[in-house]
């Protein structure tokens, strides 16, 4: 059973939103900070947002403002709800939870 497992990443246009959801249904609980990180082809993994149990939030700056995380821990599930998308964001966009890793969805932002 995969432990982490992302939906939601799709085509959309700039100016558009997606919201991208990670279910840790493979773990027991559902205690530890989860984090949403992203690679764009050529470039490094870079943090977008993280939360803890008790909601505590913290963004990269090039996405405060825009981007939402949120969890609902009864669910298992975290979710990033991304505003005013840019081609900037287009990225493969990956959950964390505490030290596993998602598969990756991919978001891409056409001009």
């Amino acid at each position: 059973q995969v432990p982490l497992v992302e939906s939601g990443g799709e085509l959309v246009q700039a100016g558009g939103s997606l919201g991208l959801s990670c279910t840790a249904s493979g773990v027991i609980g559902f205690f530890a900070d989860t984090a949403w990180y992203r690679q764009a082809p050529g470039n490094q993994r870079e943090l977008v947002a993280t939360i803890t149990y008790s909601k505590s939030t913290n963004y990269a700056d090039s996405v405060k403002g825009r981007f939402t995380i949120s969890r609902d821990n009864a669910k298992k599930t975290v979710y990033l709800q991304m505003n005013s998308l840019s081609p900037d964001d287009t990225a493969v966009y990956y959950c964390k939870y505490g030290g596993l890793w998602g598969q990756g969805t991919q978001v891409t932002v056409s001009s």
